[in-house]
């Protein structure tokens, strides 16, 4: 038998033995991958989950454990709340203490901004029957702050002077003591539940923070049945309730926290920001936190 017949013949059963290991190495591979999808699988599944490929079923964790990791969890998301609305006043104070911006833009400034802050911190809490009521304490905690320094038990100057028109601490015994007590209604009543609430807080926010604003610095007529409003504050009262809460919706939606597509919810908007606009053109001083937020809070029960 000549050297080059030797060298193209096959080892008896060499070509089994090379085809099992290449298959055991693809077996154990194979069987690393699918453990560790299971896992994957295992920990971010809430349906009750089952081996790749098989039907055998993993344990869940059991009810007591996801109740306490769920409350773990919202508490620390209550305390993120809490410590990313208090640094965002906070700061408001310090730059109108300052002198950086004057006390009457740095009010419309917290009007505006501690809205949308809030309400996307609901993102955090996990959907258990007490998230909302945790979330609640926040704003119901600085509503309970706003009280007691507009009633002087609370010394708390810098909040005075960016929470105040003329420095006057009754001053927020009105309009910022509704705002927080608006948020704490609707937090509790529509939660995450519904974008009702988020509307209605959001025109607040938007529309009669906005209004203000833009009001004082635009030119324009005043409104017959109104004469310290502007036909300029009624615009942008529509168009700032619009778009903040367009942008709010807008995420909660793409979360999958809202289940309907972001289009259908522009239609039901734009009738409540309109109902907005009307009732806060009203000739009524220092409810427009109340009559604005109940009046889309309203029609957005009916609408949504």
């Amino acid at each position: 038998m000549s050297l080059s017949c030797l060298h193209r013949a096959p080892c008896p059963g060499g070509q089994d033995r090379q085809a099992q290991v290449s298959g055991g190495r693809s077996a154990l591979c194979d069987e690393r991958s699918r453990r560790t999808w299971v896992r994957i699988k295992f920990i971010f599944s809430k349906s009750p989950r089952f081996d790749c490929g098989t039907d055998e079923q993993v344990p869940p964790l059991s009810a007591k454990k996801l109740k306490q990791e769920s409350l773990l969890n919202n508490y620390i998301a209550l305390v993120l709340t809490f410590a990313l609305s208090l640094i965002f006043l906070r700061l408001m104070n310090f730059i109108a203490q300052r002198g950086w911006m004057d006390g009457k833009l740095s009010r419309k400034v917290i009007h505006i901004g501690t809205g949308p802050l809030f309400v996307l911190c609901w993102l955090m809490f996990k959907d258990t029957p007490d998230a909302r009521w945790l979330a609640a304490l926040v704003p119901f905690t600085i509503t309970v702050q706003f009280a007691l320094t507009g009633l002087g038990i609370i010394k708390d100057p810098a909040s005075v002077q960016s929470m105040s028109r003329t420095g006057d601490p009754k001053e927020i015994l009105r309009g910022p003591l509704y705002y927080g007590i608006m948020f704490v209604v609707l937090t509790v009543l529509f939660w995450k539940d519904s974008p009702v609430g988020i509307v209605a807080l959001m025109m607040m926010c938007g529309g009669d923070g906005i209004a203000d604003v833009i009001g004082r610095r635009v030119r324009s007529e005043k409104l017959p049945w109104s004469r310290e409003k502007s036909y300029a504050g009624m615009v942008s009262v529509f168009v700032g309730g619009w778009v903040l809460s367009a942008i709010v919706l807008f995420v909660y939606v793409s979360l999958g926290i809202f289940a309907a597509p972001f289009t259908s919810y522009l239609l039901p908007l734009t009738v409540i920001a309109l109902i907005g606009t009307v009732v806060e053109s009203l000739p009524h001083k220092d409810v427009d936190n109340i009559t604005v937020t109940v009046a889309a809070a309203v029609a957005g029960y009916f609408l949504f």
